[in-house]
């Protein structure tokens, strides 16, 4: 039976995200805020329960998950080759809604799905979130919808396609807006543009001059 805690309310708060790293550690799937849409998570080292995770979204492998970090400082643990630009869009954008698409450390002990050598990372702008990722460590997290249904802005929408899939659920209240992160891939030399989302192209070219859009 899934269980649900407020954080609006301190108490609650507390006890939820207590509850939630235990799910995390288990290798169960928690439900989360973030500054875009609600998440559903579970550890990224735990190949099992990422695979949970797809399922519970009806999702394949060769639509891999994202990562969640509380700090940007686990980047140094996780990535390889990772620019001086992609660096600067760190600096600028985080916490925030734009996800790197980088090369992930081959000694890495995860099976996040088909991702070919290849992470995409996050540190969301939310209390509740950064105070997740802080005691779990990175968290592989999608969307907290169904495949193919509208991303949730609410715990409500969540738990409603998602149900007793997720061992707890973190109600932070609406979402700021259903817009999705901006993806900007940092393999290459010069970075690009896969999805444009909450920041524009225009505000990345700011940091980032020479970036280009996918076609």
């Amino acid at each position: 039976m899934a269980r649900r805690y407020d954080c609006s309310d301190a108490t609650d708060r507390a006890t939820g995200l207590r509850e939630a790293t235990s799910a995390i550690k288990r290798g169960e799937l928690v439900v989360l805020p973030t500054d875009t849409v609600y998440g559903i998570g579970a550890d990224a080292f735990d190949a099992e329960a990422v695979g949970d995770l797809l399922e519970a979204k009806g999702r394949g492998r060769n639509m891999p998950s994202p990562v969640l970090v509380g700090s940007p400082n686990t980047l140094h643990g996780i990535v390889t080759d990772f620019s001086e630009q992609a660096w600067e869009l760190v600096d600028a954008f985080w916490p925030g809604a734009l996800t790197l698409v980088t090369k992930h450390q081959p000694s890495l002990a995860w099976d996040l799905g088909d991702t070919r050598g290849t992470v995409a990372v996050r540190m969301p702008l939310h209390p509740v979130a950064i105070e997740l990722l802080t005691e779990t460590g990175p968290m592989a997290v999608s969307s907290a919808n169904l495949t193919g249904m509208p991303s949730p802005q609410d715990c409500d929408a969540a738990q409603g396609m998602l149900g007793d899939s997720v061992a707890v659920y973190l109600d932070g209240g609406p979402t700021p807006a259903a817009v999705p992160s901006s993806i900007v891939d940092v393999t290459g030399k010069v970075p690009v543009l896969l999805r444009a989302g909450a920041i524009s192209a225009e505000e990345l070219r700011k940091v980032v001059p020479d970036l280009e859009e996918r076609s």
